[in-house]
């Protein structure tokens, strides 16, 4: 009888233990995928923000080749050769994008004056690591613009010092600066890293779940939020100067994924556990950027 009583207590405890780890196993998923539903109703979010961001850029750079003609004429003379005064063309540069209003505000890294031949002549960084360069071999999705073409964007990689957050690529856009008669100047050209654009991404989108938040008087804690651009050769993760950047380990396990391949037919989405927590991640591509462009939120709930 003692021993009856006995096998039943164990059985009883086995089953409570098996119960607890199953539920405690269902939990985990939940989470995950609580995450995963929820990075994925913000994707959509970035995809605007993103044909926002761009559209800044399509309507004002052409506006800021008129500008930039201008003023280049005032600083370096109608007949002047630009190459030959470079901090003219650095302030001109400076004094457009104050000028323009959609550049004023454009996500841009960057903004450069290169020659008829796609040469860089000067950008509006203090220390130029650009000048000298054809821009147009480092970006030949530029050429068009040499050809004629009003206005040409594409993406790539620019050859110069490494990024310390890891490899990167950019994103860039040109437009034909031309003299007053017509005849051919150079080239305005501006663009961001992949990085530096999805830091853009991740603290808009952590601003708006703050002022969410807020609004509804909720005391919960903000989730843990990572935003990564991706392509078809890597995973970008957020980065900026004097910015911690994305952990190599969630970009690696991001890149393991393979998010190119799962986002060719649209929104992808899944818990996916990392360093022994439960994260959800959603991606989509973003067309504005490039066919082979996308965005992905890893996300995990505290």
């Amino acid at each position: 009888m003692m021993m009856r009583r006995r096998a039943v207590l164990l059985w009883t405890a086995t089953a409570v233990i098996a119960t607890s780890a199953s539920a405690a196993l269902v939990g985990c998923k939940d989470r995950g995928q609580k995450s995963a539903d929820e990075a994925r109703a913000d994707l959509q979010k970035l995809v605007e923000l993103t044909a926002k961001d761009v559209a800044e850029i399509e309507r004002g750079l052409p506006e800021g080749s008129k500008k930039l003609s201008e003023l280049l004429a005032k600083e370096v003379g109608k007949d002047g050769d630009p190459k030959q005064n470079v901090p003219a063309v650095r302030s001109a540069l400076l004094k457009m994008r104050q000028q323009v209003p959609d550049l004023g505000i454009a996500k841009s890294t960057f903004f450069a004056f290169t020659d008829d031949k796609g040469i860089a002549v000067r950008n509006d960084f203090e220390h130029d690591t650009m000048a000298g360069k054809d821009l147009v071999k480092a970006w030949p999705g530029l050429a068009p613009v040499l050809e004629g073409a009003p206005y040409a964007a594409t993406t790539g990689r620019f050859p110069g010092t490494p990024n310390p957050a890891g490899p990167d690529k950019e994103w860039v856009a040109a437009v034909p600066v031309k003299k007053a008669d017509g005849s051919p100047l150079g080239l305005l050209v501006t663009g961001w890293t992949y990085r530096r654009f999805a830091y853009h991404l991740q603290v808009t989108l952590q601003r708006e779940m703050q002022d969410q938040l807020m609004r509804a008087g909720d005391k919960g804690k903000m989730p843990i939020l990572y935003v990564c651009l991706f392509d078809n050769e890597g995973v970008y993760g957020a980065g900026a100067p004097g910015v911690t950047p994305v952990p190599a380990a969630n970009e690696k396990a991001l890149a393991d994924v393979g998010l190119h391949a799962k986002t060719e037919a649209g929104i992808a989405s899944s818990p996916l556990r990392l360093t022994d927590r439960e994260f959800g991640w959603a991606a989509a591509r973003l067309p504005k950027l490039g066919p082979d462009v996308g965005v992905v939120i890893l996300r995990s709930e505290i």
